[in-house]
């Protein structure tokens, strides 16, 4: 992804947020032959408080992306969206997609099934939540057997990133009174996710 010193997002605070907020990334890896890519969710790593995520993925893609012995890209993908030049007013304009996303590169270690299995536990607990019939790893039907036998179709990975990339394009190129003009605009098509992060970008620019 090229970089542009004035959509560059370097904050690790503002990187963690946007990981923990769009879990499922794409894994891009090179292949002999060629290049490959997978779709898993991932999380940070909760003993972390730097960019390094946790995550598995089902057998035989540890083998296709060579996990642990090639170096992984994974993207994140934030936010996004198509903006208009109508909002710009009448200037000579064109059209541009505004978005969030940050690339993470680097050579994952891989978990031994114990760690695996905790993070397997830690993805399901987040996501199934903790409503009364919420479902838990270990929650019957699902028996410890059942669970291990789960577990040895998956390979674990920690991912400490070598190479971070990260983008906030939501345009701070753009005049304070033109940024109020598109937030408005996608508010009212309904487009409140990339509102709401033109929103945080344009407090961000003025807070002292």
């Amino acid at each position: 992804m090229r970089q542009n010193p004035s959509f560059a997002m370097t904050d690790v605070g503002e990187i963690r947020r946007l990981i923990d907020l769009n879990p499922w990334v794409t894994l891009v890896s090179q292949a002999e032959e060629g290049l490959v890519a997978s779709h898993y969710a991932v999380m940070l790593d909760e003993d972390r408080d730097d960019l390094t995520i946790v995550g598995h993925v089902g057998k035989p893609d540890d083998a296709i992306l060579g996990l642990g012995a090639r170096e992984l890209l994974v993207v994140v993908q934030g936010p996004h969206g198509y903006i208009t030049p109508r909002w710009y007013g009448e200037v000579a304009a064109v059209p541009t997609w505004n978005f969030v996303s940050a690339h993470l590169r680097g050579i994952p270690e891989l978990l031994s099934p114990e760690e695996n299995l905790r993070v397997l536990d830690r993805l399901v607990d987040r996501f199934e939540g903790h409503g009364d019939d919420a479902r838990g790893l270990y929650t019957l039907p699902n028996d410890v057997t059942f669970v291990e036998r789960l577990e040895r179709g998956t390979v674990g990975f920690r991912l400490t990133p070598t190479h971070v990339t990260a983008k906030r394009k939501l345009s701070q190129n753009r005049t304070v009174e033109v940024v109020e003009t598109i937030i408005d605009g996608l508010t009212a098509e309904g487009r409140h996710e990339l509102a709401d992060e033109m929103r945080r970008a344009a407090d961000a620019r003025v807070r002292p």
